[in-house]
């Protein structure tokens, strides 16, 4: 039982631990062993004291930077909101839980596929009990889930004779948002006009008046209709019409033609992406259909972050030639734009079964042909 417990300490040890030489330690080593050899050849009292002094230096070496990973509690803070192609500040705080003993020169990695990718984050000295935090730039150049795998932390303390390197499971998931760009001046000018002339009518806080009906408890004294009241004996009361609620829907296909290349969606995507984000800021009520995936209208900056994560996560889908390449929801655009809305087909690639079966939509917006 004894060995089993002595055999399981040392594969936990040698999974989270690792240990290599520095140029310094393979001299220090090299000399070690001269003078280990020199010890037993002539028999001389005062190199093995030197030799004993030696290996004394490689087993504290050991210890104290065994010391020094040891009781550290880390954390890694990850932006809410990450893009493509644009900076992402990320930040690491190290806490030392030891009562005593600081911790010297730590140095922390983060493991990406496998890999040690350093940060350029370094501490020469973290005091007991107290805790530092430093960030670091992070650019991500495609969309979609990304993950950091672990953390490994370094120390060369004390003497800078071995690296030895701690692994952490601290995994993090990032999701990171499409690209978004300014859209062309030409773009900017039709889409101005658009949905101005649709607004929907609405109950809501207003001053146009969008229905009667009878009193119910609760309803506001302020709001009835005396007029009305007085000629049919019961209580009745107004309800105003909100002013000026535009809708708009965006649709991006994601199902390929048989032929089509997929060269433009990662433009498409990053188009669609901006334009969501144009009709938020112009206080658009945003729908989003992303391949057959739909997310309902809604206002504000959480809900467009809800059709970016959409965005994020999409992909183009090959079809066989019999397969059909138009769905429901594209269909249906053309009788949304009758009823007053907004509807925009980002087109990635030419599909005339696309253009034919959202015939009577705003507009198609093509991505080819965007700067």
């Amino acid at each position: 039982m004894r060995f089993t417990r002595v055999r399981e300490f040392f594969r936990w040890f040698y999974r989270y631990r690792s240990l290599r030489l520095t140029p310094e330690g393979m001299r220090f080593l090299l000399l070690t062993l001269a003078v280990g050899m020199a010890a037993l050849n002539t028999g001389n009292n005062l190199l093995y004291l030197l030799l004993a002094m030696l290996l004394s230096l490689i087993v504290m070496s050991g210890i104290l930077s065994e010391q020094c990973l040891r009781h550290l509690t880390i954390r890694r803070r990850i932006p809410d909101n990450i893009f493509a192609n644009r900076p992402a500040a990320v930040t690491v705080s190290i806490m030392n839980r030891k009562p005593r003993l600081p911790s010297f020169s730590l140095r922390v990695l983060d493991i990406v596929e496998g890999k040690a990718v350093d940060r350029g984050i370094h501490l020469l000295h973290l005091p007991a009990g107290a805790s530092a935090a430093q960030s670091y730039p992070v650019l991500f150049t495609r969309r979609g889930q990304h993950r950091i795998e672990g953390l490994k932390l370094q120390t060369r303390f004390p003497f800078g004779l071995f690296i030895k390197a701690a692994n952490l499971p601290l995994s993090s998931e990032i999701m990171v948002y499409p690209e978004l760009r300014p859209l062309a001046e030409g773009l900017l000018h039709d889409l101005a006009v658009l949905g101005y002339d649709q607004a929907v009518a609405r109950r809501g806080p207003g001053v146009g008046l969008h229905n009667l009906r009878e009193y119910q408890h609760g309803d506001d004294s302020r709001t009835i209709h005396w007029k009305t009241t007085a000629r049919q004996s019961r209580l009745i009361v107004r309800e105003t019409e909100t002013e000026d609620i535009r809708q708009v829907t965006l649709a991006l296909p994601t199902t390929v033609p048989a032929g089509r290349s997929t060269e433009f969606f990662e433009q498409a995507v990053s188009l669609m992406a901006s334009l969501a984000a144009y009709f938020q800021r112009q206080g658009f009520a945003v729908r989003s259909l992303v391949g057959e995936h739909e997310v309902p209208h809604g206002f504000g900056q959480a809900h467009l972050y809800r059709i970016l994560h959409a965005l994020a996560l999409c992909e183009p889908v090959e079809t066989k030639p019999l397969d059909e390449t138009v769905g429901e929801g594209l269909r249906r655009l053309g009788d949304r734009t009758a009823g007053g809305e907004v509807t925009i087909v980002v087109m990635p690639w030419p599909d005339p079964a696309v253009e034919a079966a959202c015939q009577g939509v705003s507009r198609f917006v093509l991505a080819w042909v965007q700067p």
